[in-house]
């Protein structure tokens, strides 16, 4: 039978450890930036400042420093070039507020150094839009009219989202390294501030491996379904 809906394998291998993965991810993300939100810096730079300064000593003249609406909401947007910062972060001079402030400049160094993987990850966009929103159709009809040939497309248009979460991985890995140098380099924080940036960038990151995981696991439940490994739709 097609149990894609009430599956219990689907609840055991996709939906508990997901459940689990983002509630720890979450849990330590708003802890670590709750604590250091509370801890002013010295030099007393806000998110938006550090983020500027940032930029400015790499040469960088051409990114617009945003407000953004949201909790944490912050992003770099290479194709507006623009550097959004939250509420929480763009007038705080907290801990935290460095850290996601200089994260987020971090992308932008990368978009002016061409960093082979945000390269990679903004050329792949348009196609993982087309296969997130061609994956759920494909997989629910793959399972409704018991086809695995159009399961199979289904669950090809979702590799596609899976690899683009894999390609992330490096890039935020990558600007939070960026971030923890370049705070006390550009003397935004002191050298025992640093700690406290690298804590919060750590369990940031960690959202993104528990986003990745999640997925993964989801393909391989989706391959298993199709009978990739043995499964089968009909089970």
């Amino acid at each position: 039978m097609f149990g894609f809906y009430f599956d219990p394998l689907y609840v055991v291998m996709v939906i508990l450890p997901g459940f689990v993965l983002s509630g720890i991810a979450s849990t330590w993300m708003k802890s670590a930036f709750n604590r250091y939100s509370k801890v002013a810096t010295r030099r007393g730079f806000t998110g938006a400042q550090a983020a500027e300064r940032l930029m400015q000593q790499a040469g960088i003249n051409d990114v617009r420093i945003v407000r953004s609406q949201g909790y944490l909401s912050d992003h770099y947007n290479p194709v507006t070039r623009t550097l959004a910062l939250s509420e929480q972060v763009y007038g705080s001079n907290s801990v935290s507020a460095i850290g996601v402030a200089c994260h987020e400049a971090g992308h932008a160094l990368q978009h002016a150094d061409a960093y082979g993987f945000l390269m990679m990850r903004s050329a792949f966009v348009p196609v993982v839009n087309f296969g997130s929103g061609a994956s759920n159709l494909l997989i629910m009809l793959g399972f409704l009219l018991q086809s695995q040939q159009l399961l199979l497309y289904g669950v090809a248009a979702f590799a596609l989202v899976v690899l683009f979460q894999l390609i992330t991985l490096p890039v935020e890995f990558d600007a939070s390294a960026r971030a923890k140098r370049l705070c006390v380099e550009a003397g935004i924080c002191t050298l025992d501030e640093q700690s406290g940036v690298s804590k919060v960038l750590t369990a940031a990151a960690f959202t993104y491996v528990a986003a990745f995981v999640s997925s993964l696991l989801t393909l391989l439940y989706f391959l298993y379904r199709a009978g990739v490994f043995g499964g089968g739709s009909d089970d």
